[in-house]
Parts: structure tokens; sequence; C-alpha cells
């Protein structure tokens, strides 16, 4: 019986081994998921958002209706890898150009960029506003849409940074065109 006792552990040794290199290597790094041919109410196409995105298996977009006719409504499009959003594209109507508010971006690492009347971008996003309908007065209502670009887990910042501000033209000039802004 003690001869057993002492084998057990010594042949255990090398299974547990095994198995655990075994789950380690599957041989091949992971790439990015397959995306749709176009997404995001068309805007981007899969082949230009793919390099921003995390290694995974699965992708699952999830878009809203790109409808903004009142005072805080918004339009949102996120972009799932194994169940976690990677990627974000927003739009929020609003009526005074002193309401679009950055100030939480602006605290980091951000560097303007021209697009839209003002765009900004930092590690992670980028965001521009476009005047649909000036105000007439300072006060006086207009219809101002703020678009930001969000990305999680980027693999490479840089090639993000590099991306950005050109999608984020893409959806200025959808917004522009798709709301008929003068």
């Amino acid at each position: 019986m003690r001869a057993i006792r002492k084998f057990i552990p010594v042949a255990m040794g090398p299974v547990l081994l095994l198995v655990t290199l075994t789950g380690c290597s599957d041989g091949e790094a992971k790439s990015a998921p397959k995306l749709p041919g176009r997404i995001c109410w068309d805007i981007f196409s899969g082949k230009e958002v793919s390099p921003l995105l995390p290694p995974g298996d699965e992708v699952k977009v999830s878009t809203g209706t790109f409808s903004l006719l009142e005072e805080l409504d918004s339009a949102t499009c996120s972009l799932y890898v194994d169940g976690k959003i990677q990627l974000q594209a927003s739009a929020t109507r609003r009526e005074l150009e002193s309401q679009i508010d950055w100030s939480s971006y602006e605290k980091g690492e951000t560097d303007p960029i021209d697009v839209g009347e003002k765009g900004i971008i930092w590690p992670g996003g980028a965001v521009a506003y476009v005047a649909c309908e000036p105000s007439k007065t300072p006060s006086a209502p207009g219809n101002y849409i703020n678009l930001s670009i969000d990305t999680f887990d980027t693999p490479d910042d840089g090639k993000a940074r590099n991306a950005l501000p050109a999608l984020l033209e893409k959806f200025v000039r959808f917004t522009q065109r798709e709301l008929q802004c003068t």
C-alpha cells in the first residue's frame, strides 16, 4: 500500500504538467474577428475598423436608429468582441453650441484634429461636432450634433490614433447628409 502512495504523486506530476501545457498552447495566435462588410449605419467598412479591435472569436454589432429630431436625442452603434464592447460610435443632438462639453476628455492627452467644426483625439477615441443649423443668437436654439468614436483594448494605440480622424470624418459626412445639415 505504501508503494502505491509513493507512486501516485510521482506518476501524476507529468500528467498535470501535460494538461497545463496543452491548455496553454493552441499553436496559433488569435487574430481580430471577421467583421461584416459595413457597420454602424453603413458608415465604416469592416476592413478599416478591424485593426482597432483586439483578437477574438465572435463579433456582435448593435446599431440604433439614426434619428436626432429633438434635444438630447442620441444614436449609438456598439461593436462587441467576445461579449465585450470594443468600439462605440455615438451621436447626440444639442440645441446650443455651449452644451458641447468635452472637459472630461480634455483633461487627458488630447490633440486637436481638423474634423467638423472642431475635433479632438486622445488615446482611445476621438470626438467632433457639426452645426446642422447654427444658433442665430447665443441663447437661441440651433442644431448641433456631437459625434464620438471610442475604442477599448485596441492592440496598437498608434494605429488607432492614425485611423480615428478619417473614421470620424466619415461619421461627420454621414451625419451632415443624413440630417440634411445646412
